[in-house]
């Protein structure tokens, strides 16, 4: 990846990197809370009874959300494909980690972002800045 860019980048590109950065700092607390060194406000979180399994599960998924906040804001053209296939799997561990006996409150605002950055990156000015046609 380049560290310079050949075309400026939109402020919604900018706005999507910037949810990404977040979303990957959330990862990073959800698995501090999944080694019950961050303590939980909104439920309890727990992974099947194997809760190092799951803090390794987020641990990964903040350091993918921290390429793909990279990848957005040096205008990757891949960032958006890769983008969008990331907030599809964090919902997926948000599911999972919810039948796993961690509760829906503690996990909503996860399930939140992870919604809200797979919903901002399907509208028309993010898709049209990475080159994406409109459905």
């Amino acid at each position: 990846m380049s560290m310079t860019s050949a075309r400026p980048r939109p402020a919604g590109v900018t706005i999507l990197a910037v949810l990404a950065g977040i979303a990957g700092f959330i990862g990073v607390v959800h698995a501090l809370q999944f080694l019950h060194i961050l303590p939980v406000f909104l439920g309890t979180v727990a992974f099947y009874g194997y809760d190092l399994f799951g803090a390794f599960l987020w641990a990964l998924l903040a350091i993918i959300w921290t390429w793909a906040a990279a990848g957005l804001w040096y205008m990757n053209p891949q960032a958006w494909r890769f983008v969008v296939a990331v907030s599809v799997l964090h919902l997926i561990l948000d599911g999972i980690s919810v039948f796993g006996d961690s509760t829906l409150q503690a996990l909503l605002p996860s399930i939140l972002l992870g919604a809200l950055v797979l919903l901002y990156c399907l509208t028309p000015g993010v898709r049209r800045a990475f080159g994406v046609p409109a459905s």
